[in-house]
C-alpha cells in the first residue's frame, strides 16, 4: 500500500467515524430543540467557525465564483442540515444512517448523466454490493419502532441527493482549489440566513427552559464543529484525491460505525451484521480498483 493509499484509508475511516456518530448527535439535539432550530444552529455555528479561515484566505478566494460557492454550501450542508433533523423527528437515527448510504448511488447517477463521466460496470457492481450490504444491516440488524413514520425517510433521501450533486460539483469545479478554502467559503456564505432564522423565527426561549438544554446544546455544537466543519474539510480533500463515486462511498461505512457503537453499548452482533459489512467493504474495493478513477 502506497503512502497515498494509506492517507485515503485514514480519511475514509475518520470520516466514517465522525459521520457515523452524527446521527446520534442529531437525535440528542432534538431532545430540546425543534428540527429546524437544530438545523439553523448547526449551520450558524459552522459558519462562525469558518469565519476566521475565510478572513485569513480572503486574498486567495476567487469571488467571481460566488454562485458556485453558494451552490456548494447549499447542497453540502445548507439543505441537508434541514432535511436530516426533520427526517429524524419521525424515524430512528440508525435508519437515517443507513439511508445515508444512498449517497454513492446518486453520486454515480449525477456523474454519468450530468457530468458525462464514463459508465463503468465495475463501479455499478461495487455500488450495488454496498447497497445490498446496507439493506441487510437495516433489515436484519435494526428493529423499527411502531411509532416510525417511514414517509419521513424521504427527507433523508433528499439529503443524499444533495450530497451526490455536491460531490460532483466539488470535483468538477474546485479540483485545484484548497479544500479549506472551498469548505470555509461555501459554508460561511450560507450562515447569515440561518442566523436570521434563529433570531426572528425559532423559539429558543422554550428550548432554554428544557431540562436537557445544555446536553442538547453540547450535542449540536459537537455536531457542528466535527460533523460539519472538520468533516467537510476532510471530505473535500478526499474528493480531490479520489473520484466522486469513491469519495461518496464513505457513506457505506457509516452503518458499520453505528453497529460498533451498538456492540459497545451491549448489543449483540449476528451473522447478518458480518455479511452486510463484508459486502460493503467488497463494494468499496471494487469501486476503488476501477480504472481511471482519479
Amino acid at each position: 500500500m502506497t503512502q497515498k493509499d494509506r492517507y485515503i484509508v485514514a480519511l475514509f475511516l475518520l470520516l466514517a467515524f465522525i459521520w457515523g456518530s452524527s446521527f446520534i448527535l442529531i437525535k440528542k439535539s432534538l431532545v430540546s430543540f425543534e428540527p429546524f432550530t437544530v438545523s439553523a444552529l448547526r449551520v450558524s455555528i459552522s459558519s462562525i467557525c469558518f469565519a476566521p479561515i475565510v478572513f485569513y484566505y480572503r486574498n486567495e478566494i476567487n469571488w467571481n465564483r460566488l454562485a458556485l460557492f453558494i451552490l456548494i454550501g447549499l447542497t453540502g450542508s445548507g439543505i441537508p442540515a434541514f432535511l436530516y433533523p426533520l427526517g429524524q423527528s419521525q424515524i430512528s437515527s440508525s435508519l437515517a444512517g443507513v439511508l445515508n448510504a444512498l449517497t454513492p448511488l446518486f453520486t454515480f447517477i449525477f456523474a454519468v448523466v450530468i457530468f458525462k463521466s464514463p459508465f463503468r460496470f465495475k463501479s455499478l457492481v461495487g455500488l450495488s454490493l454496498g447497497f445490498v450490504g446496507t439493506s441487510i444491516l437495516i433489515l436484519y440488524g435494526e428493529s423499527l419502532s411502531a411509532n416510525v413514520n417511514i414517509w419521513y425517510a424521504l427527507f433523508i433521501v433528499g439529503g443524499t441527493i444533495c450530497y451526490g450533486l455536491n460531490v460532483n460539483l466539488v470535483k468538477s469545479f474546485f479540483q485545484n482549489t484548497k479544500a479549506i478554502i472551498v469548505s470555509s467559503c461555501s459554508f460561511f456564505i450560507i450562515g447569515p440566513p440561518a442566523m436570521l432564522y434563529l433570531l426572528l423565527t425559532s423559539d429558543l426561549s422554550s428550548s432554554i427552559e428544557h431540562p436537557d438544554f445544555y446536553s442538547s446544546l453540547a450535542a449540536v455544537t459537537t455536531l457542528s464543529v466535527f460533523g460539519t466543519v472538520l468533516s467537510t474539510v476532510l471530505f473535500f480533500k478526499l474528493i480531490q484525491k479520489t473520484s466522486p463515486v469513491l469519495s461518496a462511498s464513505v457513506s457505506y461505512l457509516i452503518p458499520i460505525v453505528a453497529i460498533l457503537w451498538g456492540i459497545y453499548d451491549g448489543e449483540i452482533i449476528n451473522l447478518f451484521h458480518i455479511l452486510g459489512m463484508l459486502l460493503i467493504v467488497g463494494g468499496i474495493y471494487l469501486i476503488k480498483n476501477t480504472k481511471t478513477q482519479s
